[in-house]
């Protein structure tokens, strides 16, 4: 009597056809990620800088793709990795930069700005500011430091880096 009931389901399938627009988006992000935290995880420190890699990834998927905010929001959630001493740190950032991209990117496409070249550098280059800013902020009130230090020694690394990024995303 089973064998007859499992006869009678029938299973359907959903076909997704490679021509399908709907989740080229997912397959780009998560191969730009994947190389962004590769490529953070083992590049050295050059004086003490080094280019923010999974920042600038997201921000070329967010300037290619053109996600949602929710998307965004996931993407922000995704990419937290680092080499700090305060990996936690990143959570919080990297969701602000993701969000500040998008929300950029946004603005950029509503004035018409699709095919302004520098719209990438510009997005790459605040999202880093926004994550970083963040990043150093929430270290500094842990660490206990001087707002001081903050604005004049971690704000100039993070302008930096940012410079950086915004250059790779271009």
């Amino acid at each position: 009597m089973e064998a007859a009931e499992k006869e009678k389901k029938i299973v359907t399938l959903t076909e997704v056809k490679p021509t399908q627009d709907g989740y080229r988006w997912v397959a780009i992000t998560a191969m730009l990620l994947a190389i962004g935290i590769i490529l953070h995880t083992v590049s050295p420190n050059v004086g003490g800088v080094t280019p923010n890699w999974t920042i600038a990834m997201y921000s070329i998927v967010i300037n290619l793709t053109n996600p949602s905010l929710p998307q965004a929001l996931g993407i922000g959630f995704i990419v937290p990795s680092s080499k700090s001493a305060f990996p936690l740190g990143n959570l919080a950032s990297e969701v602000c930069g993701a969000v500040v991209c998008c929300l950029l990117v946004k603005a950029m496409l509503a004035i018409k700005l699709e095919k302004w070249r520098l719209r990438p550098f510009i997005a790459g280059l605040v999202a880093t500011m926004v994550s970083g800013g963040v990043f150093t902020f929430i270290l500094k009130i842990v660490l206990g430091r001087p707002f001081s230090v903050w604005l004049y020694a971690m704000l100039p690394v993070v302008a930096v880096i940012g410079v950086l990024n915004g250059s790779i995303t271009f």
